[in-house]
């Protein structure tokens, strides 16, 4: 295949190297990254409910949520607190699993002795939605807490008074998008402990295709079953259709059954498989199969999947300027831009297809990404990610780490109830709702580090508020983290 570079990706690359004037001219090292990398880990320790291990190292967080579910007369202890307030959102929390199997899969070969950690937090969520998923038939448990009630309290989650009411998806009450979510983390982690636990690892796929089976048959979007309960929270805003072709992908990806293959063979197109989506997030994931389904055609050599790689071109293409299907925005400084709230969700989840991707076509040998008349190589893809990733971790017009506690300058007051709070340890005394306003409302700094943690991120100019105040930058969320894990991963097995 030729190499055609026409002016518009030369103008580009010019206005990539004339950013990166403005940028610190340091360059990471391999030892720095993997430092990220640890930390990105332990942030989702600081993140856990339930009763912590002997072995937690977030030394001032407790004890939260031990009676969880037991008014409804179920076990619901355990998983993540999603962000920085103290309801278990059992939708991101799935597919924050789910990224994080995902990471393992493509670099686990690259995090070395953190691959245990990063097993042990994906653990940690797959024995909650095992719970969640298996208590009662054709149920589906999908959140623990009132959010309403709890966004109106600034408290430590060791502390909780609010309802913690229990919520779940039925046959009635159809919740096909959390649901096949949800199925789609059970089946990637699976995979994920197939050598080192088969006998969890085969719990863990059967109770996926159970759940993916009762997404399926009883079709429905959570955010129409559960309305102000889940809205404006994390409303299903793609529907559910995406959700479905990701979950039958992972079942397929860790069964080796062909009858999901013709599932998504027979339901692909009316499933997503012909939409061209720009953005990969907790919420849409037709981005995410696109690349993950490439892997089939690209690696496996199934001329059926060529579909999903022509649609992952068209993705990797959409963020560089220049190409045909261009539809990227981006900071002065070289940020992609989706959004002003919780931004750099979209860069992480970005940065993690963009190396996935180039990990496909490298095991094909097909190097390059043909954008019209325009061609990308391998290296063009890694390197846009190289500039995301670093962005993140200080290399930007502000020269801050957008990563709590990495580098000499990062977010000091996130939007994060425990993190901002005397530590249980240090003060016993229960502090209520709202006698916990007065340390929201301190201008110091937050007590407790919540080492690893990605806040929400700049906005389209590259500034950034670090005001409690202001959840739209300073929040961080497990699904900002999960596939940054895998990113870091990459980078940090390069010299």
């Amino acid at each position: 295949m030729g190499s055609h570079i026409t002016f518009s990706l030369i103008l580009h690359l010019l206005l990539l190297i004339l950013c990166s004037l403005n940028q610190p001219s340091f360059a990471f090292t391999s030892q720095e990254y993997y430092e990220a990398l640890e930390k990105s880990i332990l942030f989702f320790e600081g993140q856990r409910s339930g009763r912590l291990p002997s072995n937690h190292r977030v030394t001032w967080r407790g004890d939260s949520g031990l009676y969880d579910g037991s008014s409804y007369n179920v076990d619901l202890v355990g998983g993540y607190y999603d962000a920085g307030d103290n309801v278990k959102f059992g939708f991101p929390m799935a597919f924050s699993t789910t990224l994080l199997a995902w990471s393992v899969i493509e670099f686990g070969s690259s995090m070395q002795k953190e691959v245990e950690n990063v097993r042990a937090a994906i653990r940690w969520s797959t024995d909650y939605l095992l719970k969640a998923a298996t208590t009662t038939p054709h149920t589906l448990y999908v959140q623990v807490g009132e959010p309403n009630m709890d966004h109106h309290c600034w408290e430590r989650p060791e502390d909780m008074d609010t309802p913690r009411n229990v919520y779940k998806v039925s046959t009635q009450n159809p919740g096909s998008d959390v649901a096949a979510e949800t199925a789609a983390a059970l089946a990637a982690s699976s995979l994920v402990f197939k050598d080192s636990d088969p006998t969890y690892s085969s719990i863990l796929l059967q109770t996926a295709i159970q759940v993916f089976n009762f997404a399926d048959n009883y079709r429905g979007s959570y955010s129409d079953s559960l309305n102000s309960v889940v809205c404006p929270f994390y409303c299903s805003y793609s529907g559910y259709h995406d959700e479905l072709l990701w979950g039958a992908s992972w079942i397929y990806k860790a069964s080796g059954d062909s009858s999901y293959i013709q599932y998504i063979r027979s339901n692909g197109h009316t499933l997503g498989a012909d939409d061209d989506v720009y953005s990969f997030s907790w919420d849409d994931k037709r981005a995410g199969n696109k690349i993950l389904l490439s892997k089939e055609f690209l690696v496996e050599n199934s001329e059926e999947f060529e579909l999903y790689k022509a649609h992952a071109d068209n993705f990797i293409c959409s963020l560089i300027s220049g190409t045909p299907a261009f539809q990227a925005q981006y900071t002065p400084g070289g940020l992609l831009y989706k959004g002003s709230e919780s931004n750099l969700q979209y860069v992480t989840t970005t940065s993690f297809l963009l190396l996935t991707y180039a990990k496909y076509l490298n095991s094909n040998q097909q190097n390059v990404v043909s954008c019209g008349t325009t061609t990308l190589t391998r290296h063009n893809i890694i390197s846009l990610a190289r500039t995301q990733v670093d962005y993140i971790l200080g290399k930007n017009p502000t020269n801050m780490s957008y990563m709590v506690g990495f580098g000499d300058k990062y977010p000091k007051h996130i939007h994060h109830r425990g993190s901002s709070m005397p530590s249980i340890h240090n003060h016993p005394q229960k502090i209520s709702c709202n006698d916990g306003f007065q340390y929201f409302h301190l201008g110091s700094p937050n007590p407790n580090d919540l080492v690893g943690a990605i806040v929400g991120g700049p906005d389209s100019n590259d500034n950034f508020s670090d005001d409690r105040n202001n959840y739209q930058q300073s929040e961080p969320a497990t699904y900002i983290n999960a596939p940054f894990v895998g990113a870091l991963a990459f980078f940090s097995s390069k010299p």
